[in-house]
């Protein structure tokens, strides 16, 4: 996301924070997305009874803290440590983790394209953002192309470039299915019979998100392999190009099954 040196967070907002002073009624706490110090007294930091404040936070520590109070007129802003629960903490973190990456994609961007990163934004960042979030917007360009940001008006050149550094800076892990598929056709034209077969069920049901492979386990045995980010869309496409395959070579006059490999 943009940064946001000037504005304010809202009552309830979390952030991340660095402790910068520890007193003996809190401590003072940077906010890292902002350009701000926020109070964390000790009754927001701890629900049980508080001894020695340094049990709890210390100087230089990153957390994550709620927003309780916001005062712009006084330039206050009241943070709580004891509000935050373990998985509104999880989040934050990958969130902010997410930003900090789409933050330095965007720089990586303004470097190759010779453009200040405000232009960036202006021209294509903001766009990206608004639709599909920042950086899972630069993932998506990595799986699907340029396509994604010429739909939302960001110029071919441009957009290259966005998908240039994707591919260059980010690393997308992914799950692998695998299983067999048998197949026999005893016509006298069978081995380009169920070449084809598989050559039209890949281009038939070969998708962006996904990578898939065949290759010869021991004839009539074929070895298919689906590569996604979840095992939910793995099944999907290993299914519908497993039945591809058994349906074309049916349809030509031969055999065919499929199963699922654990």
């Amino acid at each position: 996301m943009a940064e946001r040196k000037s504005e304010w967070p809202e009552r309830g907002d979390l952030v991340i924070a660095t402790i910068e002073s520890i007193t003996t009624y809190g401590a003072y706490a940077k906010l890292d997305e902002y350009d701000k110090t926020g109070l964390l007294h000790i009754s927001e930091i701890a629900s049980s009874w508080i001894r020695n404040i340094r049990d709890f936070v210390r100087e230089g520590q990153k957390i994550v803290l709620k927003v309780v109070r916001v005062k712009p007129e006084k330039g206050q802003i009241d943070v709580s440590l004891r509000r935050v629960t373990r998985r509104e903490r999880i989040e934050k973190i990958k969130i902010f983790k997410k930003d900090r990456k789409a933050e330095t994609l965007i720089r990586n961007v303004a470097e190759k394209a010779g453009l200040s990163k405000e232009e960036v934004y202006e021209k294509a960042g903001n766009l990206l953002e608004e639709e599909y979030g920042l950086y899972d917007g630069f993932e998506k360009v990595l799986k699907e192309g340029t396509e994604v940001l010429t739909e939302l008006g960001v110029p071919e050149d441009l957009a290259k470039i966005f998908a240039e550094v994707a591919e260059e800076r980010i690393s997308v892990k992914m799950v692998k299915i695998k299983g067999i598929i048998e197949i026999r056709c005893m016509k006298p034209n069978g081995v380009k019979i169920i070449q084809d077969s598989f050559e039209n069920a890949y281009e038939t049901e070969k998708t962006k998100d996904t990578k898939i492979r065949f290759y010869v386990k021991a004839a009539p045995k074929y070895n298919i392999e689906v590569l996604a980010e979840n095992y939910k869309r793995g099944e999907e496409v290993f299914q519908k190009i497993s039945e591809r395959v058994v349906a074309n070579i049916i349809e030509a006059g031969g055999q065919g099954a499929y199963r699922r490999e654990k």
